[in-house]
């Protein structure tokens, strides 16, 4: 279960505090696949960072019982004069991974990315496909009970897409997903309830294509 309790979010701007939730509150079930849709701007993204713990409401709560990952795919919080294996080693430390556990976690992600001795060069000599290549099998080296996914499946070349949309299909059989995109196939495919973010609140809908169709009428409704 992850609730979602009077969670209230906003940033200074310099035209005052901009708002992106007010008292949001739903409950996601266990082990579902969850679409999060809204347009362009509609905070989806900063509802992951704070699902995963990378960014704190103003005030309200997110509880949970489920071992939620970081959004998969993030390399923002690599250290760039430290290696992808001094990276990966020090993610391993924060979720208590050492020893042969470590060593297991830093191969799959070596053998993952396939950036050969740049495995071993610091993480500012790469490119963002590089980046996402360790970031998407850093991310898939830790069992969780929800992956949180923003639009990562659409990065990167289509060899890469293709291995990595299958690493996760196969973390998918046993956890939940929390999926960011724009593409609808994909949430029909992975989703089972969608959650459709307007105006600061959540819609939830038990039905992936009633939420898909009130996304689109909302889309038609604001062209000019």
């Amino acid at each position: 279960m992850i609730e979602l309790r009077n969670l209230t979010k906003s940033y200074p701007t310099r035209h005052g505090r901009k708002y992106v939730f007010r008292d949001l509150n739903f409950t996601l079930p266990t082990g579902s696949g969850v679409g999060l849709i809204g347009r362009n701007g509609a905070g989806k993204s900063t509802l992951l960072n704070l699902l995963g713990g990378l960014d704190a409401p103003d005030s309200g709560e997110v509880i949970t019982d489920q071992n939620i990952s970081w959004p998969v795919g993030l390399s923002g919080g690599f250290q760039g004069s430290l290696s992808a294996r001094d990276n990966t080693r020090f993610v391993c430390r924060v979720f208590g991974a050492t020893g042969p556990e470590m060593r297991e976690k830093v191969a799959y992600v070596q053998a993952f990315a396939e950036i050969g001795d740049y495995f071993d060069l610091p993480m500012r000599t790469y490119s963002p496909g590089m980046r996402a290549r360790v970031a998407f099998g850093m991310s898939m080296a830790f069992d969780f009970d929800y992956y949180l996914i923003d639009e990562v499946l659409a990065v990167g070349d289509p060899i890469f897409r293709k291995k990595a949309s299958q690493v996760f299909r196969e973390k998918l059989a046993h956890a939940g997903v929390i999926l960011v995109t724009h593409n609808h196939k994909e949430i029909k495919d992975m989703c089972s309830t969608l959650v459709f973010i307007h105006n600061g609140q959540a819609s939830f809908y038990d039905d992936v294509d009633e939420g898909l169709e009130a996304f689109q009428e909302l889309l038609k409704a604001s062209q000019p």
